[in-house]
C-alpha cells in the first residue's frame, strides 16, 4: 500500500544553518533515500522550495483565485515528501522513524486513498486499508 511521508519543519532564515549542517543533512537524506530505494519501497521523493515560492489556486467561490504563498499561515511548512509502497501502516511508521527530518521537524504518515499507477486510478483493496 502506498503512503506519503510528509515532512514538516520550521523554515530557517538565510544563514541560520551553517554550511556544515546543510552538508550533513544532505548526506543523511541521501543515505535515507538510498535505504528506501534498496528496500524497493521508494516511489518518489521531492524536497520542496520554501513557502514563499508557493502559489495557491482555488475555485471555491466559483471563480479562480490565485494567492501567493501557502493557504494557511503556520509555524511549520511542508518541506518535502516521500511516497513509499509498503505492506502496512506499521511499516510506513517504521520508515518515518528513520527519516532525518524527524530530528528537527515532524513526519506525517498518510495512507494513499487512490493512486495513479500505469495510466489508471487504483484504490487499495479493503484488506490493505484495514
Amino acid at each position: 500500500m502506498r503512503y506519503a511521508l510528509l515532512l514538516h519543519n520550521v523554515e530557517p532564515g538565510p544563514g541560520e544553518i551553517p554550511e556544515e549542517g546543510l552538508e550533513e543533512m544532505e548526506r543523511l537524506f541521501q543515505e535515507y533515500a538510498d535505504a528506501l530505494d534498496r528496500a524497493g519501497v521508494l516511489i518518489a521523493a521531492e524536497v520542496l522550495q520554501f513557502s514563499p515560492a508557493t502559489t495557491t489556486v482555488t475555485r471555491r467561490t466559483g471563480e479562480v483565485q490565485i494567492q501567493d504563498g501557502p493557504f494557511a499561515e503556520t509555524k511549520e511548512a511542508l518541506a518535502g515528501i516521500f511516497v513509499i509502497d509498503v505492506a502496512d501502516g506499521d511499516a510506513a511508521i517504521a520508515w518515518a522513524e528513520k527519516c532525518p527530518g524527524a530530528t528537527y521537524g515532524s513526519v506525517e504518515v498518510r495512507p494513499a486513498a487512490t493512486s495513479y499507477v500505469d495510466g489508471a486510478w487504483t484504490a487499495p483493496s479493503p484488506v490493505e486499508r484495514a
